[in-house]
This record gives structure tokens, sequence and C-alpha cells, in this order.
């Protein structure tokens, strides 16, 4: 055993030197900015926005949040947190943006400048993008990474383009005929400028390499759990639930004409561009509330007989929103869904996208809540802080 002097037998002539303590400066918290497609509706993406953006304020440095559309009221408490710069494009009536989709590279162009002036007046460490759209597009400044948290490839250039030409008219089917296939390369282009893409599911981690040609890690979306809950005292009732954006790869018409097979009444919650040609068509078997607050929206889910969820989703955090209040669920199996229902006693699926497949789950779905419940809490906002957090650092690391 070798042999240590102790303090008191070493020899003072043969002492280290003394040297001054060393002066430890704190290091600055990371500057991070963030871009959004569009801060103009709450929707699923804008939920998983907020969360990373609370996440950063709260463990690094906000840069400012970028966006091609925005209106004047801020979304939420923790995004009027944050200064944000809109693209000129902005301007532009609500109801003209979707006609100005070619002039969406040349609003991320822009976004890309101010971010570039940003940087040089006080640096950003990265960039980091919530994406179901174009904004992906936007350039990081020089030597600064750029993080994607992609909810999916643009669908109405990629995967349901002709769902949008059809359910858009003439004018869309035109718009998309002549721009989609430069919109797709100018897309796959900018998409090679991403240092690093997150997916919110296995489905959307398949589109991106499907798309371009890119590898991802999935992070599911936050979903409020700790919100959306049971309630034993308030009993289930024999409507049909349908909520959500009315847009045309959400595919309610489906339901609709699902649930008048069925003999079931059917409410619909949500806004959207679809919506008056679905009213046109419903009958008197459906009631449309349009948008509703969140704790309308987890009493119907407390009281639904059945949520169905009819569309090839991406994720699907309405779904998980329902499971967590214990309701009986119909979704496609398809998409993410798939990943969500993926135990048994959670509810049915059905393949082909028609109302008599709808029907035929209805009829077979056997849910238990307390089942339903423990797969949704696979994806709580607890679960989603720890994987993003461990993101950002990797993604910081590299930049």
């Amino acid at each position: 055993m070798a042999f240590v002097p102790s303090e008191a037998m070493v020899d003072p002539r043969q002492a280290a030197p003394v040297r001054a303590p060393v002066r430890v400066e704190a290091q600055r918290p990371a500057r991070i900015a963030l871009a959004h497609d569009w801060l103009v509706g709450m929707r699923g993406g804008e939920r998983v926005l907020d969360r990373i953006a609370g996440l950063i304020a709260r463990e690094h440095a906000p840069a400012g949040l970028y966006s091609l559309f925005g209106g004047r009221t801020p979304l939420t408490e923790t995004l009027s947190q944050w200064p944000v710069t809109l693209s000129g494009l902005s301007r532009a009536p609500a109801r003209a943006r979707r006609w100005l989709l070619p002039l969406y590279p040349r609003g991320a162009a822009e976004l890309s400048g101010a971010l570039a002036r940003a940087h040089e007046r006080e640096p950003i460490d990265l960039l980091l993008s919530s994406s179901s759209g174009l904004i992906k597009g936007v350039r990081a400044p020089a030597g600064v990474a750029h993080l994607c948290y992609c909810h999916s490839p643009p669908r109405y250039l990629w995967s349901q383009a002709d769902e949008y030409a059809r359910a858009g008219g003439p004018a869309m089917r035109a718009g998309l005929g002549v721009f989609g296939a430069r919109l797709r390369r100018w897309d796959a282009a900018s998409a090679s400028r991403v240092t690093q893409f997150i997916a919110n599911s296995a489905h959307t981690r398949e589109e991106i390499r499907r798309c371009y040609g890119r590898e991802s890690e999935v992070v599911h979306p936050p979903v409020r759990t700790g919100f959306f809950t049971p309630d034993a005292g308030v009993a289930r009732e024999g409507f049909w639930l349908v909520a959500g954006a009315l847009e045309p790869y959400k595919r309610a018409e489906l339901v609709i004409e699902a649930a008048r097979r069925a003999g079931a009444p059917l409410i619909v919650a949500g806004e959207g561009s679809m919506r008056r040609r679905l009213e046109r068509a419903a009958g008197g078997h459906v009631t449309f509330l349009g948008r509703v607050s969140d704790e309308r929206l987890r009493d119907l889910f407390r009281r639904c007989g059945l949520f169905v969820f009819p569309q090839v989703e991406d994720f699907g955090i309405a779904l998980v929103e329902a499971l967590a209040c214990g309701a009986p669920v119909v979704a496609r199996r398809a998409g993410g869904a798939a990943e969500i229902l993926a135990h048994g006693d959670t509810g049915a699926m059905f393949d082909e996208p028609e109302p008599g497949a709808i029907v035929r789950a209805a009829r077979a779905t056997q849910t238990r809540p307390d089942a339903a419940r423990a797969a949704a809490l696979r994806f709580s906002e607890e679960r989603f802080d720890q994987r993003m957090r461990g993101a950002i650092a990797d993604a910081l690391a590299r930049g």
C-alpha cells in the first residue's frame, strides 16, 4: 500500500506555492430565437410553440420570435413576453393569406435578413423553428445551428396536395398546378440548411425522410393531461364529437355522413375554411359550435358518447386530450393515431376513409377509461420538457 504523508508531515519548504484564486466568469445564458409559420390562431402547433417558448424563457434567453403572419393580440401570456418580428406579408388581409403562398419564400428571406441583423447587434446561439409550412426556410446566421421541430412537411405541397386542390376549388387547383413543383423544390432545398430535425411522431419522421432525405429524432408534442381529466360525476351522453380545425384534410364530412347513418347526433367544435361548406351539406343531426373555450372542450370530451378522429394526422393532440378525459374514441388507422392507440382498450380504428367504416368502428369500440387515461399520460407536458431540454442542449453543443 502506498504511503501518503499527512499535511502535518509535509516540509513547508517543499509545499507548492500558494496561487491567487482564479476568477470564473459566469457563463451567459444561451440566446435562442424562435420561428413559427403564423401567429394567427391557437391550434396544436401553437400549443407546442407556447410550451417551447416557456421552456426557453425559464432556462435560456429569448432572442425574438419570427413569423410570416401575425395578429395584433398575442396568442398567450408566454408568447407576449417575446419580441415579435413579422414579414411584410402580414400586412395583407387575412382572407388573402392562402393566396400568397408563392410569396412565402420571399417572406422567409425577409425574416432571414431581420434575424441576421439581430445577430449582429447581439449574438444568437440557436434558431429553433416550429414548422408545418415553409418557416424552416428562414436562414440561421452564419455559425448558428438551426433546430427544426417539424409538425409535418407542408401537406399542401407533399402529402395532401390533391385534397387541398379539390377543396379549394379551381383557383387553388390552378395555383398549386403552376407553383406546386417550384415550391416543393424550394422547400426541399431550404430543409437542407436545417442542422437537426425533430419529428412530432414516427409518421412525421418517415415524411421527413421521404420528402427531404433527412433523419430526425421523435419528440411527441406536449398534451395538457393535467387539465384534460376525467370527471366521475359527469355522465356520458349519446352524441358524437368532432373537434379541431375545419380544413380539407380533417375529413369532417365523413363523420357527418357516418353519424347520419348511425342515427347519432353530432357536435362539431372548431373553425376553418371548410365550415360554410360543411354546414350547407349537414342535416339537422349536426350542431356547429364554432371555436370553443378549453373548459367547454373538456366538458365535451367528458360527456361525448364517441370522439371521432377521421383524418390522417401527423400526431393528434385532440385525440390524446379526448383519451385523457376517458372518452371512447374512433380514429383512422394511419399517421399519429396508430402510435397513440397502440395499446388495447383505448378505442377502435378504421382503415378506409369512408362513412361505413366509421360506423362499423363505432359499433366495435371498447374503451376502458383507465386504459385511455394511461395511454394519454405517455404524452404529458413534463415528458415533452425533458426531451426538448436534451434536444436543445445537443443543438447548442453542435453550434
